[in-house]
């Protein structure tokens, strides 16, 4: 839930600074994913499968995040 209300927080900001500042909070949220992720399966709350499909979505979305932040600073 993170992720995603730091992306829409920073979009209604008015400059690309700190929309870009939001995006790397938004990173740091997915960073903390993985974590949760991996403790989770360490704890036996995922299976092997549910990890793999869930560590790889959370990659994504990370992926996803630093694209559009190496767009928006491209210009800078």
């Amino acid at each position: 839930m993170s992720i995603p209300t730091n992306v829409a927080e920073g979009c209604g900001r008015n400059t690309d600074a700190d929309f870009a500042r939001f995006l790397q909070m938004a990173m740091g949220s997915a960073c903390e994913t993985e974590y949760q992720l991996l403790l989770s399966h360490d704890l036996g709350f995922l299976c092997q499968d549910e990890y793999n499909k869930l560590n790889t979505d959370a990659t994504e979305v990370k992926r996803m995040l630093a694209s559009l932040l190496k767009t928006l600073t491209a210009d800078c």
